[in-house]
Order: C-alpha cells, then sequence, then structure tokens
C-alpha cells in the first residue's frame, strides 16, 4: 500500500517565492496605491473622457429622439468623436482590428475539410500596437509638457517673499500639466529691507493649457519689465493693457486680472481690477468687503481707460485673491462651489496663519469636489496682517 510523499520545505518556499512574486508585480502596476484610491482614479479619468468626447456629440439631436433609440445614436457620435481624434493611417487600423473581430471564427468548406481561419489573435495585436502608437504619443508630449511645467514654475515664486507686519502665502493647481493662471508676490526694485512696495498679482489667461501658459509667460516678463521703471499702477495697467491688447488675437485671449501695490508700512493696499473675480477682503471684526472690478481685462482693447482704488489693511485682516476655478469647481452632481459658498467660507474663517489659511481653503474645496476631475486651474493668494 501506497502513501502520499510528504510535502517538503521547498513547496511551501516556492509558494512563498510565487505569492511575493505576485505582490511585487501588483505593486509595480499599481504604485502602492489601494483599490479605493485606484477605482476613484479610473472613475475621475472615465469622467473627464466622457466630457472629452461627449462635447463632439449632438446631445440637442439626441434628447429630441424617445429614450429607447438614443442608446445607438449616443455610441455611434462617440466613436465617431475618438475616430476624429486619431490619425488617418491609425483610423484605418483601428477600423481593421475591429473588422477583424467581426469576422473571426470565418470558416471556409471545401470538399473533403473545412479550414477555420481565427483572425482574434491579429485584432488583439492591431489593437496593442495602435494603443502602443497613441502612448509613445502620450509620453512624448508628457515629457514636453513637464518640461513646459518646470520653465513655467521659474516664473512664479516658489517661496512667499519676507513682509512687514503682514505674510502672504500662495497656491496653484493647474488642470493640465500647465497653466493658464498666474499669481505673483514680488518687489520691484528689490527693496524688501526697505520697506518698499509689493506687487501682488492675480491673473487668468482666457483658454487653457499651453497656449495660456504662453500668454502668462509673456504678461509675466512684460509686468516685470514696466514694475521695475516705476510707474503708477494706473499707467502700469495702461502699459500692461497695450502689449496685452497687440497679442490677444482680437480680443479672443483676454486676461483678467488684479494688480495691486502694498505698502508695509502704511498697510494701504492701491489695486487695479481688470475684469477679475472681486478679491475678498475679511477684516478681523469678521465683516467682509469685496474689491471689485473697475475695469475690463487686459487685451480686450488697446483704449481702455482703468481705474486704481484703495484700501487700509488693520492687523487681523486677510486678503484673498483667487481665480475662477476655485468657485466654479464642481462635484460628482455638477454643482457649482459658488461665490456664494466661497464668501460663507472667508466669512467664517479661524485665526489662522496664511499659510495655514491657505491650507484650510483649499481642503474645503477639495472635500467638496471629491474625486471629480478637476474643470480649470485653481489658483489661491492669501495676505494676512499681523
Amino acid at each position: 500500500m501506497s502513501s502520499a510523499a510528504p510535502p517538503t520545505l521547498e513547496e511551501p518556499r516556492s509558494k512563498a517565492r510565487g505569492k511575493h512574486r505576485i505582490h511585487d508585480f501588483w505593486q509595480r502596476v499599481s504604485e502602492g496605491r489601494d483599490v479605493d484610491d485606484l477605482w476613484s482614479q479610473f472613475a475621475a479619468d472615465a469622467q473627464s473622457s466622457y466630457g472629452f468626447y461627449g462635447r463632439d456629440v449632438d446631445w440637442e439631436q439626441i434628447n429630441k429622439l424617445p429614450f429607447w433609440k438614443r442608446p445607438f445614436p449616443i455610441l455611434r457620435q462617440f466613436f465617431w468623436a475618438l475616430l476624429n481624434k486619431l490619425s488617418p493611417a491609425r483610423r484605418v487600423l483601428l477600423l481593421v482590428a475591429i473588422g477583424l473581430l467581426f469576422v473571426s471564427g470565418v470558416k471556409f468548406q471545401s470538399h473533403d475539410q473545412s479550414v477555420e481561419i481565427n483572425f482574434e489573435f491579429i485584432a488583439a495585436l492591431l489593437f496593442l500596437l495602435l494603443l502602443s502608437l497613441e502612448l509613445a504619443d502620450k509620453v512624448i508630449m508628457k515629457r514636453d509638457l513637464e518640461i513646459a511645467r518646470e520653465i513655467q514654475s521659474w516664473l512664479v515664486p516658489s517661496d512667499p517673499p519676507p513682509i512687514e507686519g503682514a505674510e502672504v502665502a500662495f497656491s496653484t493647481r493647474p488642470q493640465n500639466s500647465v497653466a493658464g493662471d498666474y499669481y505673483d508676490a514680488f518687489y520691484p526694485n528689490h527693496d524688501a529691507a526697505s520697506g518698499g512696495k509689493l506687487m501682488l498679482v492675480m491673473a487668468d489667461v482666457a483658454g487653457k493649457s499651453v497656449p495660456a501658459a504662453l500668454l502668462m509667460a509673456t504678461l509675466q516678463a512684460s509686468l516685470h519689465t514696466i514694475a521695475s521703471e516705476g510707474y503708477p499702477l494706473v499707467e502700469l495697467a495702461r502699459r500692461l493693457n497695450r502689449y496685452a491688447s497687440a497679442h490677444s488675437l482680437d480680443g479672443r485671449r483676454f486676461t483678467t486680472a488684479v494688480i495691486a501695490e502694498y505698502h508695509p508700512k502704511t498697510r494701504l493696499l492701491s489695486y487695479v481690477n481688470a475684469g477679475h473675480n472681486a478679491p475678498i477682503l475679511r477684516r478681523a471684526s469678521g465683516s467682509i468687503e469685496r474689491l471689485e472690478s473697475g475695469s475690463v481685462p487686459f487685451g480686450i482693447t488697446a483704449e481702455t481707460v482703468f481705474v486704481a482704488s484703495e484700501v487700509s489693511l488693520e492687523p487681523g485682516d486677510t486678503l484673498i485673491l483667487f481665480t475662477d476655478g476655485v468657485i466654479e469647481a464642481f462635484d460628482a452632481n455638477l454643482e457649482e462651489f459658488s461665490d456664494a459658498r466661497w464668501v460663507k467660507l472667508v466669512a467664517g474663517l479661524p485665526i489662522l496663519s496664511a499659510k495655514d489659511t491657505l491650507q484650510f481653503l483649499m481642503k474645503q474645496v477639495d472635500d467638496f469636489v471629491g474625486a471629480t476631475h478637476q474643470s480649470d486651474d485653481i489658483t489661491c493668494l492669501v495676505l494676512r496682517c499681523s
């Protein structure tokens, strides 16, 4: 009577090595993220892709159809939207791969035998080839955008400048790799030690991604050049607008902006609001004031007349400059964060430093948005008087 051989020590070790390889493979693929995080990322990507291709769908025409007739037209228009994003050669490759899937498993019958040709493997290879070509393009573009983002980061301050009796903090989150938002806090003549005026800037170039980022770079260069020449604020805005108008494609690439001068010794803030979201001044008492727009955006017309306004800051006051990406951020139900919610949030701010105030505000926006893909650049600057 035979008996099974007892398990050797090598078998458990082999199983352990197998589990270890699987674990290492999963960690490499998932970059150590848990399933919930991966699902949230997939959901955000899927929502973003749906919005990207959905822009090419004629929803007005589809909504006229009975509900039960809509799925096929939607699928057809999504397919054409995807197809039109490919180059002609890759469109043909995709259509061939789809065609091979439909004719897979075709049988040819002769007098004495039948031959079945399976095209599924060939179709899978074509899909893989198409995926690799698109991925190569994306990687190359991503690398170029990362370089552009690094260059763009040189144009804005990485650390807040020292301010007598005040502190400043700022944050920006591009929707894509590069942004059309611009923030700045600098001393035009590098006279921080002497208590000279501090320039505060918040701007938003119309559009997104690379075109907006290029105009943002020209705006930054122009502003620093003009500001260093010591012009009054209104003249600075006029010259900046004249330059912006010459490069705005007949007003299509305009820029909303708030440009301010803060004098630390007097705590006086002078500002020009060129069609931008009205910054919020929260007084130490909790009351709210808005720095409303007095002019149209830069780049609309070279003949725009700009008006400067002034406001005095007191210890405990907090000034918040932001772009429309903050108040227009939306959640999974497409509900906007809204200016009213933003004002209410600022009005109830706890007593914090400028940095902690900024983190508190951005966390509230993040909690509201959740996993929803960012729809615009989000930028915020906080100045707090101590």
